[in-house]
Formats: C-alpha cells, structure tokens, sequence
C-alpha cells in the first residue's frame, strides 16, 4: 500500500509542479458522480422503463439551456453563495449578477470549490440530472426545464435592454450642442 501511495505522490508531483492540485479529492468526486449516475441507472431500470433512442430536438434544447443556466445559477449567482461559501471566498463581482469567488483551501474543499465555481464543471452533474428526469419524471422535467429556458431568454432580454438603454446614453452625450443664431 505504501508503494502505491508513493507512486500517487510521485504522479501528482510530476503533473502539479508547484500547483497544489488535488488529483486525489477530484477521483473522489469522479467516484460520486459515478455513483449518482448508476444510482440514476438502477431507479431507471426499476422503472422497466425501457430508454428512449434519443432525446426529441425539443427536449435536447431544452436540456442544453436549463442545464446552461442552473450551472451558471449555482457556480455564479449571489443568491448560491451561501452554497459556494463553505469552499470559497469572495472576491468581488465578475459580470451582471455574477460573482467572483476565489478557491482557497487544499484537498476534498479545493476540489468542491473548484467545482463549485465551475458552470462548465457543474454541467455535467445537473445535465445527468435532467436526462435521468427525462425518463422518471418527464412533465415535471420539461416544466422545470422550461423555466430555466425561459430565465435564460429574460437574461438575454435584459442584457440587450441595457446595452440599448447604454447606446442611447452614449449617444446622447457625444451630440453636437446647437446654438440659435
């Protein structure tokens, strides 16, 4: 046992350099996102549900935009933090409702952080989700689906409204000043 601890050393020194990364405490989340998603696959097979081929356009749409904003929502949003604070640290903001967090800490808390703040991390955890409530729950799915969907275009309405808003502004401050003469 201790050989392979030594050779786990020896790995994790050679690909980290002086980064502390840690490889271990990320196999252990391998290790529960792969127990998820076989918890998923046996509540499927209890079903005797049979899976679809493959997702209809519609629900692949969908999914791809809920997935995109619950990610985002969780890794970014102020109103998540209180979930991301036990493995991170504020920093300021870093876009339109957005926050900027740093990961602090070494092992299993560097590695949920890191998750944490990740929507490209965290998509595949919420995108495994929704797929497994496709099959066990599809109107209740496609309804929540629908309404990330739905935040998701107000997000883009609301962005596009204050640039409109912004360009205005600009225009308006860069108008020549007409006198009477």
């Amino acid at each position: 046992m201790s050989e392979l601890k030594a050779r786990a050393q020896e790995v994790k020194h050679r690909y980290a350099h002086q980064h502390d990364r840690p490889l271990g405490s990320f196999i252990a989340l391998i290790g529960a996102y792969s127990a998820v998603a076989g918890a998923g696959a046996l509540a499927v097979q209890r079903t005797r549900q049979p899976l679809p081929e493959r997702l209809e356009p519609a629900d692949l749409a969908l999914l791809a935009v809920a997935t995109h904003k619950i990610a985002r929502l969780l890794a970014k949003d102020p109103v998540t933090s209180p979930l991301r604070a036990p493995f991170t640290r504020f920093e300021g903001t870093s876009g339109e409702a957005e926050l900027a967090e740093s990961v602090p800490g070494t092992g299993l808390r560097k590695a949920l952080g890191e998750l944490a703040t990740c929507p490209f991390c965290l998509g595949h955890w919420v995108a495994t989700g929704l797929a497994y409530g496709f099959i066990l729950l599809p109107r209740a799915t496609r309804w929540t689906c629908s309404v990330f969907t739905a935040l998701t275009a107000a997000d883009f309405l609301q962005l596009a409204y204050a640039a409109a808003q912004q360009a205005e502004q600009n225009v308006g401050q860069h108008e020549p000043t007409r006198t009477s003469g």
